[in-house]
């Protein structure tokens, strides 16, 4: 708590309440998107064990799994602090509102990238925190470094990111990476684009302050929203290949398939308004493609109980 404290403009002058203090450096690394990172994780976890694993080895993967998520989102804050203050969604991130020095957030995303590979590297294994490691290279260099500002690709390629806690829950359980953990990391990477897009299309005005070159950016309406069907049409066709590859069973191929209906309605539904010049309303899309998300490897998990 010490060392934190003397990150913060004002530490040690009483103007800056611990409470306030631990908020700033825990808002750094995006709880929220951690949270849908790991639900991912433990139903991978599960189906590769074909039933629960350890507890031991559900707590360690998690907790390696959330420093170095943690870590990856704050070097992202860390260099994009200056479109952070330009946009709306974003400025009141801890460093748009200069709660957390620059050189202090990069430490402390460094220093969480490093406890991540101890923790999963010695009470996991070593594939494990490699993997971690690699997420976090790719979400910094490819993605925030090398794509986010330069192309509207910049999600469909960078969001791969988002999709390495599917291997890392595998290989904490098998220690390598098997084609079922292959199978639903392509499922993330096409849900990827027609969850961000739709996010993107109401911060649009957002990103073009900051010069961010998101699809919704650089396109029409109804290029974007063609786009998102045809990536929606994609995610749900590849996870029908868990059945037959992972063994998935009954109770995820009927979630799969109501699951997916349900999101294909919901992305002509959007792309139908955008054609007739009305509100498509595209949070609906982006809300229900983490319930999407959540539901379905729910169901991988549930799957291996009920036979």
């Amino acid at each position: 708590m010490t060392v934190l404290a003397q990150t913060l403009p004002g530490a040690g002058t009483g103007r800056r309440p611990a409470r306030q203090m631990v908020r700033a450096y825990v808002a750094l690394t995006k709880p929220r998107i951690i949270e849908l990172l790991l639900v991912t994780t433990v139903p991978v976890m599960i189906l590769a064990r074909r039933g629960l694993p350890s507890w031991w080895l559900i707590v360690a993967t998690l907790v390696g799994g959330t420093f170095a998520a943690g870590s990856a989102n704050t070097i992202n804050c860390f260099v994009d602090r200056d479109i952070d203050k330009v946009m709306r969604r974003t400025s009141r991130r801890p460093l748009a509102r200069a709660l957390v020095r620059p050189a202090e957030a990069l430490r402390f995303g460094i220093a969480l990238g490093v406890v991540a590979t101890l923790v999963l590297g010695f009470t996991v294994n070593w594939p494990s925190a490699l993997l971690a490691d690699a997420a976090i290279l790719f979400y910094v260099f490819v993605y925030t470094l090398g794509l986010k500002r330069r192309t509207p690709s910049n999600i469909v390629i960078g969001g791969a990111a988002g999709c390495f806690p599917v291997l890392i829950g595998w290989s904490a359980v098998t220690g390598g990476v098997g084609w079922p953990a292959v199978v639903l990391f392509a499922v993330i990477f096409a849900w990827t684009p027609p969850h961000f897009w739709a996010l993107a299309m109401k911060f649009r005005d957002d990103y073009a302050a900051a010069g961010v070159p998101m699809l919704p950016v650089v396109a029409d309406a109804k290029t974007v929203t063609r786009k998102i069907v045809g990536y929606s049409y994609l995610m749900v066709a590849v996870s029908f290949v868990l059945v037959p590859v992972g063994h998935a069973g009954l109770l995820y191929l009927v979630a799969a398939v109501v699951l997916g209906a349900w999101f294909l309605v919901e992305a002509h539904r959007l792309s139908a308004h955008t054609r007739a010049g009305e509100d498509p309303k595209p949070m609906r899309l982006f809300h229900l493609s983490i319930t999407y998300l959540t539901l379905l490897f729910a169901a991988i998990a549930v799957g291996q109980f009920v036979k």
